[in-house]
């Protein structure tokens, strides 16, 4: 003898209207036994089934709150009445959903028209699908397996390749949006990190900030061929343009890129405090000495890295002069820029933050976080890198930690501000 709770069907399949019916008689989620107990079908299926009945009956549920319940009989003139079913579909956090939703229509002469049902539109919100989505792709699934890596629930639409491709589109240009609409007036930033990603053929310049509690932010990106002086200069505009001033003296870190160095001083002024990056300094000219060269060449620097900046510029020299007879190549690339790779210790920085300073380190962390996340596509078309830039830094931006010796930004802020008022004193004498 069947009890209230069996929603079987004579098929032994889960009978989805009397399921809703029961969920919304009882008000409850009541598991039916007899699904497990005789194993006729399924958990996966009986999940399926109680997740989409149960959608089915918020729905009737918002519909009842609007119109009240079903009652037999024409409508009256002028009120809300129910007017049957019909096929649609609700938008869950990494698909759509094929559902059957109730219709609602007001009649009367003048004021015959579909009523929406509030909590069907309130499932038309695509934006928390697309952002899963793309989550999902950023995490390293192609467009064209999407459909395998989520669990199997029936009525799912959307799934297509295109389908995902085209979602995941839209989510990464509402990220390109957000982050170059990002406010910048009340971030106290004192150093900027500038550097270049290459997706393609394409160039994507990058720049990440840290305020004077540590904190890390992506600030902005900018594509273009090349790290050419106009890709950067537009970087930077971009910032000032959203609220960064460029008379507050920070610390800009590079890495050596003369077309980046010339938009900093366009944008910020030649009295810009610019620390070049020691280890690409450092690759730049143990690369052009010999193996049995090396070592020793590369020990010199570090040395000449911790002394102050007068003596430590010195040391480089000398060791310039010992090259060049040799190897004029690597005693060129050794003095060229020599005084910006000095710029902390002439600054007289504590050493507590030398090591995050010195170096376009954390930048480049901050990329290694980008290429993880687009390392499957292999066609960049035009429009693809700032897309993808974006939506990665923001993604990597959830694991940003403060940078190391935090404590002493404030010295750091105290000795810029400074530099600013006696260079100021100097250009008026």
């Amino acid at each position: 003898m069947a009890r209230s709770y069996h929603t079987l069907n004579s098929q032994t399949r889960v009978s989805e209207e009397k399921l809703t019916t029961f969920l919304r008689k009882n008000g409850q989620h009541l598991l039916p036994m007899d699904l497990i107990t005789q194993s006729r079908v399924a958990i996966d299926e009986l999940i399926d089934a109680v997740g989409r009945a149960t959608l089915e009956t918020i729905l009737e549920v918002s519909a009842e709150q609007v119109v009240g319940n079903r009652q037999p009989g024409k409508a009256r003139p002028g009120t809300v009445g129910w007017y049957g079913r019909q096929p649609g579909r609700v938008y869950l956090g990494d698909r759509k959903l094929g559902v059957q939703r109730p219709r609602l229509r007001q009649r009367g002469r003048g004021q015959d028209k579909e009523v929406a049902v509030p909590a069907y539109a309130a499932l038309q919100n695509r934006q928390g699908m697309q952002t899963r989505r793309l989550d999902i792709v950023m995490n390293g699934v192609s467009t064209r397996n999407y459909q395998q890596v989520i669990p199997e629930m029936a009525e799912s639409v959307g799934l297509s390749k295109s389908s995902v491709s085209r979602e995941t589109i839209e989510a990464s240009e509402a990220a390109l949006q957000e982050l170059l609409e990002r406010r910048l007036d009340d971030t106290d930033l004192v150093v900027i990190y500038i550097d270049g990603l290459h997706g393609g053929e394409h160039c994507v310049m990058g720049a990440v900030g840290v305020d004077t509690e540590g904190h890390k932010r992506v600030l902005g990106i900018q594509q273009g061929a090349t790290e050419n002086g106009a890709a950067c200069k537009d970087l930077l505009q971009n910032l000032v343009e959203r609220g960064l001033d460029p008379g507050i003296q920070r610390l800009c870190v590079i890495d050596g890129s003369k077309a980046l160095r010339s938009a900093i001083n366009a944008v910020f002024g030649v009295q810009a405090s610019v620390q070049r990056c020691r280890q690409h300094k450092l690759r730049n000219v143990v690369e052009r000495l010999p193996r049995e060269q090396q070592e020793q060449t590369r020990s010199l620097m570090r040395a000449a890295w911790k002394l102050d900046a007068k003596e430590g510029m010195a040391r480089l020299r000398k060791l310039a002069e010992w090259l060049r007879p040799d190897y004029p190549d690597a005693a060129s690339s050794l003095l060229e820029g020599i005084e910006e790779c000095f710029t902390i210790n002439r600054l007289k920085v504590p050493p507590s933050l030398h090591r995050c300073l010195a170096t376009t380190n954390l930048i480049e962390s901050s990329q290694s976080g980008v290429r993880m996340r687009t390392r499957r596509v292999c066609r960049w078309r035009a429009d693809m890198p700032a897309r993808w830039v974006a939506a990665a830094f923001l993604a990597t931006e959830k694991n940003f930690r403060r940078v190391m010796g935090y404590r002493d930004l404030w010295a750091l802020k105290a000795i810029l501000r400074g530099e600013v008022e006696v260079k100021a004193k100097q250009a008026v004498a």
